[in-house]
């Protein structure tokens, strides 16, 4: 069998020093990356056929980092590893275009399965989460308000629950700060929020931050 090329994304270094050496007899692990938004960049510039990412990522999160990598490489292979074991996460990252989903907390050998799986055009989902998914992908999508933003909308709101002023937020996203704040009051417009705080609360609840 050939061996696959990983690229790791985590934004804890000790977890990915921890995959790479479990990968290491089996995978051609291509690259580690700290955030979201360099998981994007790498994979563009890398190309490799697993990408192996947590759902909480810095700057842009999980789910929306492999929507946007599924845009441009189509077929690479999207395992996501986390600790949530929310079962409508788990069906948005499905539907965000991941081939398998596991838990940090699986038993180590699961992730080299995972892998294996997904490289032959299957699927795999961790036993630990499988009820509760099929559940959920059958009533569809269920993150209701979440759903309907824009990807730059999305990116506007994680950055923000991060921290960053708007001016930082421009510098990341290369637009003006002028228009983040358009999107910040836009969205908050459009989704009935009064203050910054209540955009964190929703945010935190849809799982963009």
């Amino acid at each position: 069998m050939i061996r696959p090329r990983v690229l790791l994304a985590d934004d804890h270094t000790l977890l990915l020093e921890a995959f790479r050496k479990l990968l290491a007899d089996d995978c051609d692990v291509v690259g580690m990356v700290g955030d979201g938004r360099a998981l994007v960049a790498e994979a563009t510039k890398l190309k490799p056929d697993v990408v192996v990412v947590d759902v909480a990522m810095p700057l842009l999160n999980g789910v929306d980092a492999a929507r946007q990598i599924k845009q441009t490489l189509p077929e690479t292979r999207i395992v996501f590893l986390t600790m949530n074991e929310d079962p409508d996460l788990a069906a948005e990252a499905f539907r965000a275009g991941a081939s398998g989903y596991l838990l940090k907390r699986s038993a180590a050998s699961e992730l080299l399965t995972a892998i294996r799986e997904v490289v032959q055009r299957r699927s795999y989902v961790t036993p630990l989460v499988t009820e509760g998914l099929v559940g959920s992908m059958m009533l569809g999508d269920t993150h209701g308000a979440g759903s309907h933003l824009t990807a730059r909308q999305r990116e506007v709101i994680q950055l923000l629950a991060e921290g960053h002023s708007m001016k930082e937020i421009a510098g990341i996203l290369n637009i003006a700060p002028r228009t983040v704040a358009f999107h910040k009051y836009r969205i908050m417009d459009q989704l009935h929020l009064k203050t910054t705080a209540e955009l964190i609360q929703f945010a935190v609840k849809h799982h963009i931050v």
